[in-house]
């Protein structure tokens, strides 16, 4: 068999398609929920908190210096700012946990769905049982 054979067989197996589906919807659906959470929640949740951006909430650990001159008065370099922005981490946690839920939603949809194929009692086919009516009547 050769490698590009056996490559186009791997690569056209039905769960391979459907991961790469499922990452396409994903990376979608993640686009879709930040843009929700950036520009409704937490402007929302600003609001209700006195007008507060928590993406600017930090907790600045060192100062930024503009730039650093040696003796002569010449410019060595810039420090930037060291700081934990927690305002991020809370948005960010808020859109995890919008995804968690909603994926917690869907897996729930689709055990329910689940349960009612294997519930529904599976009866002989429409050949099958034309057959059995069949093989009854023969051995009236």
């Amino acid at each position: 068999m050769s490698f590009i054979k056996e490559f186009k067989e791997f690569a056209m197996k039905g769960n391979l398609v459907d991961l790469a589906v499922a990452v396409v919807m994903g990376s979608a659906f993640g686009k879709v929920v930040t843009a929700f959470i950036d520009g409704m929640v937490m402007p929302a949740f600003g609001m209700l908190s006195g007008g507060t951006d928590f993406n600017d909430k930090k907790i600045i650990l060192k100062a930024a210096v503009s730039e650093i001159k040696n003796a002569n008065g010449t410019t060595i370099a810039a420090v930037p700012e060291v700081a934990i922005k927690w305002g991020s981490f809370v948005t960010v946690a808020i859109e995890f946990l919008i995804v968690a839920f909603v994926v917690f939603i869907l897996i729930k949809a689709l055990n329910k769905m689940k349960k009612k194929q294997e519930a529904a009692p599976a009866g002989p086919s429409t050949t099958d049982a034309l057959l059995m009516e069949i093989r009854d009547s023969l051995k009236k």
